[in-house]
């Protein structure tokens, strides 16, 4: 391929990176009333202020400050934002026609390439932009993937209370509800029932993260591989949060 061909070809990638994008964020604008309308979104106050600290702590440290997307430490490629993005736009309601067309796409993209995928950031960008942070937690705690369980698919942290610990979210002490937050991350390899031991494991560095003896390294460093239970208890030194 001569130079001057390749050239060309590497100028044209941004801008067809650039157009990919203003069309995901113009779709996803148009796209958030029906997608809203199917989505049902919860009645707020699911969680304890408490609980709400240990979640955005673990999932998503910047939750109430960011814009949709985050660079904070432990916070890996996904926000809530973007996790709840992903659900509403993606796989939630379906759409007809041209925007049916066009969520049949960024599926395909996602599911592809989701690693380096910008379109289900602009989407949170959008979602963020027109839901408040309260009705995003509120579909995230409903929604959320848990895992498996005697042959069904567990969705949100009401379910799993209610499937693993055989009580109401609402009834669980602050380990238990740390141990399900720990599950968030990979629910059926850090299992409860199925893989024991690695749910043990992910439990005590995710409480070191909560009561306080642990950071995350970096922004990928949402394994916590450093992590070991501290001294103090976790019920006792988990932050409350700054915003109600």
């Amino acid at each position: 391929m001569p130079v001057t061909t390749k050239k060309k070809l590497l100028l044209a990638l941004p801008a067809l990176m650039l157009g990919y994008l203003a069309i995901v964020a113009c779709w996803a604008w148009a796209s958030f009333d029906p997608a809203m309308a199917g989505a049902g979104v919860p009645p707020a106050g699911q969680l304890s202020p408490r609980q709400t600290a240990i979640l955005t702590l673990v999932e998503d440290p910047n939750f109430f400050e960011h814009r949709g997307v985050s660079l904070a430490k432990g916070q890996g490629l996904a926000t809530i934002s973007s996790a709840v993005a992903r659900d509403v736009y993606l796989y939630g309601a379906r759409f007809s026609g041209t925007a049916g067309a066009l969520q049949a796409l960024y599926r395909g993209v996602f599911d592809c390439c989701k690693k380096i995928d910008l379109g289900r950031d602009l989407m949170a960008v959008v979602l963020d932009a027109r839901l408040s942070k309260h009705e995003q937690l509120a579909l995230y705690v409903s929604q959320v993937y848990m895992g498996t369980h005697e042959g069904r698919q567990i969705r949100g942290l009401p379910q799993a209370a209610e499937s693993y610990l055989g009580k109401p979210l609402d009834s669980t002490t602050i380990d238990e509800f740390i141990g399900l937050v720990a599950m968030i991350k990979a629910p059926n390899a850090f299992h409860p029932l199925k893989h024991r031991a690695a749910y043990d494991t992910r439990v005590a560095r995710v409480r070191a993260l909560v009561a306080g003896t642990c950071r995350p390294g970096g922004w990928f460093d949402t394994q916590l591989e450093h992590c070991s239970p501290g001294p103090a208890s976790a019920a006792s030194r988990v932050p409350s949060p700054t915003h109600e």
